[in-house]
């Protein structure tokens, strides 16, 4: 497994898409926090808090983790690599776990920059370190959770086709689907089943800084379903 994260990190590193995922995440984000007029500006906002960032990062971790996840899958079966890589003496749960650990450390890399905004904010306020360090803490956590079960999402529809496209467009559907239509499906039934099924609002729970075990069950239970859809998937076709 080790072996298999080590690998894709050194993939991401050794060509543009690792620097290039980092520098869009902290890029766009910065632009919509400081720069662009709008719904996250933070500076519009008159008071200094990071709600807005912990609304927006959802949103662009939907495009940037199906891009890093696309060609985990897909690329070796268009290559003809992923035979040689089943054939090889680890298991299918280690390759996959290999694969989502490599995916994921990239986006915690892309994560931990914006700390930088914690300080920001801590400075902005009228008085300096006045900021809620629980929400902070569980809108972080949440942010992980969020990752991973974005990340299991992404390396299973990775696993259903070698065009990195179709695996790329299938993800960012099937997170939105999850993230948002089961809250929208609340929305317009009234039933709330569909909400407790979503992420949103387990996210949105996790960002008040509560950190309910209701919660963290749920992501853990998405993650490692996805995970182990995958590992069927990849079994099929050996």
């Amino acid at each position: 497994m080790i072996a298999v994260a080590r690998r894709e990190i050194s993939y991401f590193f050794s060509s543009a898409t690792g620097y290039l995922v980092i520098g869009l995440f902290l890029l766009t984000s910065g632009l919509f926090l400081w720069v662009f007029p709008g719904d996250y500006q933070i500076l519009d906002a008159g008071f200094a808090d990071l709600g807005a960032f912990f609304d927006l990062a959802p949103l662009l971790m939907l495009i940037l983790i199906p891009g890093i996840c696309m060609r985990s899958i897909s690329e070796e079966r268009r290559m003809g690599t992923l035979q040689m890589l089943l054939t090889r003496p680890i298991s299918t749960w280690q390759l996959v776990l290999g694969k989502f650990t490599g995916a994921f450390l990239l986006m915690l890399l892309a994560l931990i920059p914006t700390l930088t905004y914690v300080w920001t904010i801590s400075e902005m306020s009228l008085i300096p370190g006045n900021w809620d360090l629980g929400v902070v803490l569980g809108s972080y956590f949440g942010l992980l959770f969020l990752a991973a079960a974005y990340t299991a999402i992404g390396l299973f529809c990775s696993s259903l086709s070698s065009n990195q496209i179709v695996a790329f467009l299938m993800a960012v559907i099937l997170i939105f689907l999850i993230y948002f239509g089961l809250n929208s499906l609340t929305e317009l039934s009234g039933q709330e089943i569909f909400s407790k099924l979503g992420m949103q609002s387990h996210f949105d729970s996790m960002s008040r800084g509560v950190l309910d075990s209701d919660d963290l069950i749920y992501f853990l239970t998405v993650t490692i379903l996805f995970l182990w859809m995958t590992k069927i998937s990849l079994e099929s076709k050996r």
